[in-house]
C-alpha cells in the first residue's frame, strides 16, 4: 500500500491501481462518461480529469496510475472550468431536443451539464447529420446522439465478443456504427441490448411497441393478454424508487389489469413447462444416444450468436420454443379454441427482462397458422413508462392473483430469471424422471452465483451427467470452443446471453450495478426457498394442461406447438 493526498486528505492507495479507483474506494465521486468498471480504461471522454500537484496538465483519472506522495486535488477550479468545457463541446454537436429523448431525466450528459451548472451555448458547431437507424427489431441507434465515449463498441466486443459495432472514419467524421456505415439489420448484431445498457445517452435504445400496446388497449375488437417475466417482479421496483430486489409480483398482476389488460398471465408458468419439455428432450437424447451436449434455447440473443458463428453447433440446442413462445402459442390455440375466441383478434403481449425477445417474437418459426405467437413485446423500462403514463401508484396496489390457466407457477420457474436457473430447474425435473422420486436437497448451489461459468458433475441412479453453465457469450465462446477442440464430458450446458442472466438484461432499468444484480438474484433465491411448490413437475396448472391437452412431454401436439427449429443464418436478421 502507498500513501496519497487527496483533497488535503491522507488516503491509502494500492500499487499500480488508477487514480479513479483510489478515489471510488476513498468515497470522492469523479464524474466518468467512458468509463467501464474490470475493463482496461480507454481515457476517451477525460470528464474524469483531476488535477496533480506539480504536473503541467490535468490527468484523467481512470487511466493514470496513482503515485506515492501524489497530491491530488479533484475540485479545484482548474479540473471543474475543464469537465464545464467538455460538456459545453459535447453538447456543441448534439441534438437539443432532450424533452424528445427517451432518456430524458435520466442521461449521464444531461445530469452533467445540469450539475456544472451550463446554461447556455457558448460553442456553436456546423452539427453533423446522421441517419436513424431503425432496422433492428430490437435496437434503434440515433448517432446525431452519441458522444463517441465507445462503451457500446467496448461491450459488444469486449464482454459480448459480437463486435456489431466499431468506430468508423476519421476526426470530425468519426462514428459509431455496424462496418461500412451499414444499418444494424444486415450487422452481426444479436440484439442483447447490453450497449443500450451502457450508453450514457439517447444514442442507443430499444424499439419501442408502446404504441401498438396502447392501441390494442382502446380497441374494442382486441382480447388483450399479457405474460410477464419470471424477472420482473424483482426489478421493477427500481423504476419507482425501490430498494433492489423488492419483490412486487402480485402488485404487478393488480397493474396490469388497472391497464386494463383482459388476462394476466405468468411467463413462470410456461417456463416450468419448458423444464418439463426440456428435461424430458434431455432424458430422451441420453437415453437415445442423441446429440449431445443438449444447449438451452431460451435465450434468443444466444441462438442467433449459434446461428451466426457456430452453425455446427445448431442439433445441439433444444428445440424447445422460449417459454415466451410456449405461452404465446397456447393462448393463440388452447386458450383461444376453449374461451371461444377468435385467434386473429387476441392481442398477446410479453412483458420483458431482454430487447432480444423483441427480436424473437418476429421470427417466422414463431408462428402458428400464420399467427404470430407474440405479438408485441415490452421491457420492464417500457412497462415502467406505461403505468407512469396511466398515472397508477405502485404504494396503493392491493396485491393480486394472476388468472388461471396459465397463472400457477413452481418456484423452479421464476429461477429462469438468473443465471443458473434453468439449470437447477433442470437438474429437478431430470431426477425426477430418471428415478421416479426427488432430490433430497433441491438446492443446487454449484449452479448459483454470478460467475460468468458453473461446472457440475452429478449423478443420478449410477449415471453421472457433466452439466455447465455460461452467463454471457464471451463465456459460452470459451465452452464451444473446448467442445470444438474434443472435450466431451458435458451433457447439459445452459447459455443466458447476458452476464448475470435475466435480471440484468438489456430491456432493465439503467444504471446497473454489481450490489443490484446481486440483490435481484437473492430475492430469486428466497422466493425459491419460501415456495411449497418447488419443482416443474410438481406445478398442479402444468399437469392438467398435459392432461387435458398436450397428453404428455414431447408428444405430437407438444412438438406442434411447443418446439421449433433454427437453422444456419448470414450477418442479418
Amino acid at each position: 500500500m502507498i500513501e496519497i493526498e487527496v483533497n488535503n486528505r491522507k488516503v491509502k492507495a494500492e500499487a499500480g491501481e488508477m487514480i479513479l479507483s483510489a478515489l471510488e474506494r476513498a468515497g470522492v465521486k469523479v464524474p466518468t462518461l467512458c468509463h467501464m468498471k474490470d475493463l482496461v480504461p480507454s481515457g476517451a471522454c477525460r470528464i474524469c480529469s483531476v488535477e496533480v500537484e506539480g504536473y503541467k496538465n490535468l490527468v484523467p483519472s481512470c487511466s493514470y496510475p496513482v503515485l506515492e506522495g501524489m497530491k491530488i486535488k479533484t475540485n479545484s477550479p482548474r479540473a471543474i472550468r475543464a469537465r464545464k468545457t467538455i460538456i459545453e463541446l459535447l453538447l456543441a454537436n448534439h441534438l437539443q431536443d432532450c424533452l424528445y429523448c427517451v432518456r430524458n431525466g435520466d442521461c449521464e450528459l444531461q445530469t452533467l451539464a445540469i450539475q456544472y451548472g451550463v446554461r447556455e451555448k457558448r460553442y456553436l458547431a456546423d452539427r453533423c447529420e446522421h441517419f436513424l437507424d431503425m432496422s433492428s427489431p430490437a435496437i434503434v441507434r440515433d448517432q446525431n446522439r452519441c458522444i463517441l465515449c465507445g462503451k457500446c463498441v467496448r461491450v459488444c466486443e469486449e464482454i459480448m465478443g459480437v463486435s456489431a459495432i466499431d468506430f468508423i472514419n476519421r476526426g470530425s467524421k468519426t462514428v459509431i456504427a455496424p462496418a461500412f456505415n451499414q444499418s444494424m439489420n444486415v450487422s452481426s448484431c444479436i440484439n442483447c441490448g447490453q450497449c443500450v445498457m451502457v450508453c450514457p445517452t439517447g444514442a442507443l435504445r430499444e424499439k419501442s411497441s408502446l404504441k401498438e400496446v396502447t392501441d390494442a388497449l382502446h380497441d374494442p375488437d382486441k382480447f388483450v393478454i399479457v405474460q410477464h417475466a419470471p424477472a420482473l417482479s424483482v426489478t421493477l421496483a427500481e423504476e419507482f424508487g425501490m430498494k433492489p430486489g423488492a419483490d412486487i409480483d402480485k402488485k404487478i398482476v393488480n397493474a396490469f389489469r388497472r391497464l386494463g389488460f383482459n388476462r394476466v398471465f405468468d411467463t413462470s408458468y410456461s417456463a416450468d413447462l419448458t423444464i418439463m419439455e426440456e428435461a424430458s428432450e434431455l432424458v430422451s437424447r441420453i437415453q437415445s444416444n442423441g446429440v449431445l451436449p443438449m444447449m438451452t434455447s431460451c435465450s434468443p440473443g444466444w441462438i442467433k450468436y449459434v446461428e451466426q458463428f457456430y452453425p455446427e453447433f445448431i442439433p445441439n440446442i433444444s428445440t424447445c420454443k422460449s417459454p415466451q413462445q410456449m405461452l404465446g402459442a397456447l393462448i393463440k390455440n388452447y386458450y383461444a379454441q376453449n374461451e371461444g375466441l377468435d385467434p386473429a383478434k387476441v392481442f398477446s403481449v410479453a412483458i420483458m427482462p431482454c430487447t432480444a425477445k423483441k427480436f424473437e417474437a418476429k421470427r417466422p418459426e414463431m408462428s402458428w397458422n400464420n399467427i404470430a405467437d407474440i405479438d408485441a413485446v415490452l421491457t420492464t423500462r417500457e412497462l415502467a413508462r406505461l403505468i407512469k403514463m396511466y398515472g397508477i401508484e405502485f404504494d396503493s396496489l392491493v396485491p393480486n392473483e394472476p388468472d388461471m390457466p396459465f397463472g400457477k407457477r413452481s418456484s423452479a420457474g421464476k429461477l429462469f430469471g438468473g443465471t443458473g436457473g434453468v439449470m437447477e430447474a433442470a437438474i429437478r425435473t431430470a431426477h425426477y424422471l430418471i428415478t421416479n422420486r426427488e432430490m433430497d436437497d433441491l438446492v443446487v448451489k454449484e449452479v448459483r452465483g454470478l460467475k460468468g461459468i458453473k461446472e457440475m458433475k452429478i449423478t443420478i441412479d449410477g449415471m453421472v451427467l457433466g452439466v455447465a453453465v455460461a452467463s454471457g457469450i464471451m463465456n459460452a465462446q470459451k465452452i464451444l470452443e473446448e467442445i470444438k477442440a474434443g472435450r466431451n464430458d458435458l451433457h447439459f450446458i445452459e447459455v443466458m446471453t447476458c452476464p448475470g442472466g435475466c435480471i440484468a438484461g438489456g430491456g432493465q432499468p439503467f444504471n446497473t450495478d454489481q450490489k443490484k444484480i446481486t440483490a435481484r438474484m437473492q430475492a430469486l433465491y428466497s422466493i425459491d426457498q419460501n415456495e411449497i411448490t418447488r419443482a416443474s413437475h410438481l406445478n398442479k396448472a402444468v399437469a392438467d394442461l398435459y392432461k387435458d391437452f398436450l397428453e404428455k412431454p414431447l408428444s405430437e401436439r407438444s412438438h406442434q406447438l411447443l418446439h421449433t427449429h433454427y437453422s444456419e443464418r448470414e450477418v442479418m436478421v
